[in-house]
């Protein structure tokens, strides 16, 4: 696939600000948990020296057409919640470097019978793992309407969450929902024309991250984080909305998902990780050369100072 292909199947989001905040080391070892169409990959590659090595993780199928031809390189086609199992497979217990481009590539929106986008007329699908067993369909049309107002409240962040799932529990019941453009009929009435698109894509975000574990998955990731990096080494994580983003924040500075931190009789803690840095977002010109970027922010993080001492 040539490069022009590559950026189409998905254009690297913040890809120089992503490598300043690995601060590659020549020899050192590098996860890319999000291969898609390599683009992070291969600049990672492009700065490690020949004793480095880079492990990528992606269980998208289609991401295989996308393999680089390196003997530093290696792709595992799984999903990047079982990295501490895989690297440990391939003999590694630490990394200098962990780099997370979190969501759905353009290519998966961009190809209409996976269903992710509301562009398209496609099957209701929305899988990023072809051989799981859930697909966006079984959801919809076989979900109980209090499950479905759950999803569409706590993933989909919609207040009248409610009513629309009692819509398409009623709408089922005289046809099954199969495709995007037939979920979308079946909510006209909550889509007004200024509105419709933002509506419409927290939906599909909703049933998404219902289908994929995404954020389920994102919380196992981040709890084998700790104890991956070596002493110095570094996380880049890229989220795109707020439901991940505030994980990725919490976990950074506590540690922890839900609760309050615990403190000692001092005061102290001992949360694993601390920020390296500010919140980054793009540029205006990356958004206009890339309007997907347009709601990206990458944190930065490393161990804390004080647990590498210990």
């Amino acid at each position: 696939m040539s490069y022009q292909q590559l950026l189409l199947y998905h254009n690297p989001v913040m890809l120089l600000e992503c490598m300043d905040g690995l601060a590659i080391k020549d020899g050192g070892v590098y996860v890319d948990v999000t291969f898609g169409g390599g683009g992070h990959s291969r600049e990672i590659l492009s700065r490690l020296g020949p004793k480095g090595k880079l492990f990528a993780f992606d269980q998208d199928p289609d991401a295989l057409e996308n393999l680089i031809d390196d003997a530093r390189f290696v792709l595992i086609p799984e999903n990047f919640r079982f990295i501490s199992r895989f690297l440990r497979f391939h003999r590694i217990k630490k990394a200098d470097g962990v780099l997370a481009d979190l969501g759905v590539s353009s290519h998966q929106f961009d190809e209409a019978e996976r269903g992710f986008s509301i562009r398209f007329d496609g099957d209701l699908d929305m899988r990023m793992n072809q051989k799981s067993k859930v697909s966006a369909k079984e959801i919809i049309n076989n979900y109980s309407e209090e499950k479905l107002a759950e999803i569409l409240f706590l993933y989909g962040e919609l207040r009248n969450s409610r009513n629309i799932a009692k819509t398409i529990v009623e709408q089922r019941a005289v046809a099954k929902i199969e495709t995007s453009f037939q979920l979308k009929n079946v909510l006209q009435k909550y889509l007004p024309n200024a509105k419709e698109h933002k509506i419409l894509a927290q939906i599909f975000q909703a049933i998404r991250i219902e289908v994929n574990e995404e954020l389920d998955v994102l919380r196992e990731f981040l709890a084998q984080i700790p104890s991956l990096l070596s002493s110095n080494g570094r996380l880049s994580v890229i989220a795109y909305h707020s439901l991940e983003d505030r994980l990725v924040k919490r976990f950074i500075r506590t540690g922890i998902f839900h609760g309050e931190l615990e403190k000692d009789a001092f005061g102290n803690s001992n949360e694993p990780l601390q920020k390296v840095g500010k919140l980054i977002v793009p540029s205006q010109e990356e958004i206009k050369a890339n309007n997907r970027a347009r709601s990206a922010k990458l944190r930065i993080a490393t161990l804390k100072q004080q647990r590498i001492k210990k």
